[in-house]
């Protein structure tokens, strides 16, 4: 499948919600929200994509990297590739309404078994969507991730029971939705949580537990307290807060502070395999991607989605050569210069 038409088809079938811009940068988009933009001035989302975009890459090639191994182990299983389909939701009030949620989450899910990553699914102020969700992940034996929002704790345990029953290998909350605009047009209280609270959280489940939304070093730090097993360093796609650094800038004092206490991914403006690169030499041990997912599945359904996959694939697995990196743990600081 041609990636450039599963883009055109893309734009066509968002009705507009996103421009499928040449460059996903949030300039088209700033404030739009609900929608796939960045909150307010859309700083955020613009910062995200700066802060990588400054990041370059330091090429070498007097090597024997020759092939390099481009997979990793993360909470006992193995990806092609360190990178996961980041939670996004809201297909009618975000992304134009033309497919349902049930249509939008079977392809990311379908898209990346296939491609040899894992999804992960997310939580909405709707109450039918985390059931739909995980309903299509028990089909594929649950193997995904499920994120839930920032409820009251005994409503997020409830849901972490229900993605326990579906099969799912990690759970998690986006502690970054804590004041997220569209909960609030439907009067979902929301909200962020003491270290208490989390451990009550990370307590109530056997699972790995993963805190998404971790801008800080004195967060990070507190997320360790907590005993969760990795955090993600975000913010939220820029969609929660006007005017917070990129992700790629605070990444490695949050590396540097935690790195080998408790697992670092990261998310915000990741959208080639040489973003790939680069996160992890920032610090993360796994990335997260999103938007270009949505785009991926509305242009072309599973399909369009492995493709997708397949194309960062390939370049990650040529940046690695380019940098003289025979494995995800050869990437480090070496490879980059900011």
């Amino acid at each position: 499948m041609d990636y450039k038409e599963i883009l055109k088809k893309a734009k066509e079938n968002l009705n507009g919600s996103c421009r499928v811009c040449p460059v996903c940068n949030g300039k088209a988009c700033a404030g739009e929200v609900p929608g796939m933009g960045g909150t307010g001035t859309g700083s955020a989302f613009l910062a995200n994509y700066d802060a990588l975009d400054r990041v370059k890459v330091n090429m070498r090639v007097i090597h024997d990297a020759k092939d390099p191994d481009t997979s990793i182990e993360l909470f006992g299983k193995k990806l092609r590739i360190p990178v996961m389909a980041a939670p996004v939701s809201g297909t009618i009030l975000n992304m134009g309404g033309k497919f349902t949620e049930r249509e939008y989450i079977s392809w990311v899910i379908n898209g990346c078994l296939d491609a040899g990553i894992y999804p992960i699914v997310g939580d909405t102020a709707i109450d039918t969507f985390l059931p739909t969700n995980l309903e299509e992940l028990k089909k594929v034996g649950g193997q995904g991730i499920a994120i839930i929002k920032p409820w009251e704790n005994k409503n997020i345990i409830q849901k972490i029971k229900m993605a326990e029953e579906a099969g799912v290998f990690a759970v998690g909350v986006d502690i970054d939705a804590a004041g997220l605009i569209t909960l609030a047009l439907y009067g979902k209280p929301v909200g962020p949580k003491t270290v208490e609270e989390i451990k009550e959280l990370v307590q109530s489940t056997k699972l790995p537990f993963i805190l998404k939304g971790v801008m800080t070093v004195d967060d990070a730090m507190l997320a360790v307290e907590t005993g969760a097993s990795a955090i993600v360093v975000s913010n939220h796609g820029g969609r929660v807060l006007d005017h917070t650094p990129g992700v790629a800038e605070v990444l490695p004092e949050i590396a540097k502070a935690v790195k080998g206490k408790i697992t670092i991914l990261a998310d915000g403006g990741v959208r080639t395999g040489v973003d790939v690169l680069k996160m992890i030499a920032l610090g993360a041990d796994a990335v997260l991607i999103g938007r270009p997912f949505v785009t991926a599945s509305f242009g072309g359904g599973a399909e369009g989605v492995k493709a997708y996959i397949d194309k960062i694939a390939n370049e990650l697995k040529s940046a690695m050569i380019l940098t003289g990196c025979k494995s995800i743990k050869d990437i480090d600081e070496r490879v980059i210069r900011y």
